[in-house]
């Protein structure tokens, strides 16, 4: 198997910007909404985490059925 580094250089700075929109966007309002993640109980919280890899998997399987 060989790994495509400049690729998974990429997937990871591409993780980064968008983990950043809304630190950069709604800076003001973010303190606010991790006390409220933070207040959840564990069991939603693994659901958001599920949830979000599952549609992670999905754009990353359409995006590969793009390429030729």
């Amino acid at each position: 198997m060989n790994i495509d580094w400049s690729l998974l250089f990429i997937a990871v700075g591409l993780a980064l910007v968008f983990e950043g929109v809304p630190y950069f966007l709604f800076a003001e309002r973010m303190p606010r909404m991790l006390l409220t993640l933070a207040a959840q109980p564990a069991k939603f919280l693994r659901f958001i985490g599920l949830a979000a890899m599952i549609l992670g998997l999905l754009i990353i399987s359409f995006g590969r059925s793009l390429t030729f």
